[in-house]
């Protein structure tokens, strides 16, 4: 499983320092941006052959409150892979204590930029992908 470290800034929280709901949503964002540059995949490059993965389901499930100044690892795990379409797994937590804070799910699907239409990813990227999945991890 990926980890990717955040820590909780006062501008992500509301009035009583409690993390805004929102941003785990940003952090499930930020890991699966660093999820593909490990597999040697910057977005950049996807961009530049013109493929984007917009996503089209996202789940969250709130376990507990975090708050301003913690610092949490957002775990990314790609939980299934086609040509087509992406899913990954989803757990933050709070190291300190353990405390499981969110769980969730994103699912995309691979996009010509030009047309907006739906299409198979190039091995070279599907390839490098298939190999960051951990062996029976898949929906």
């Amino acid at each position: 499983m990926f980890s990717y470290p955040v820590r909780v800034r006062f501008y992500h929280t509301d009035g009583m320092q409690v993390t805004h709901h929102a941003n785990y949503i940003l952090w499930f964002e930020a890991a699966r941006v660093e999820f593909f540059r490990q597999a040697g995949i910057p977005l950049g490059d996807m961009m530049r052959d013109e493929i984007v993965f917009p996503i089209l389901h996202v789940e969250v499930d709130y376990h507990h409150s975090s708050y301003y100044d913690d610092e949490l690892e957002v775990h990314a795990k790609l939980i299934k892979l086609t040509r087509a379409q992406i899913v990954f797994a989803y757990e933050i937590v709070r190291p300190k204590d353990g405390t499981l804070i969110v769980t969730g799910k994103t699912k995309g699907t691979f996009t010509s930029v030009q047309t907006g239409k739906i299409l198979r990813l190039p091995m070279k990227y599907y390839d490098r992908l298939r190999a960051m999945m951990e062996p029976g991890d898949s929906e």
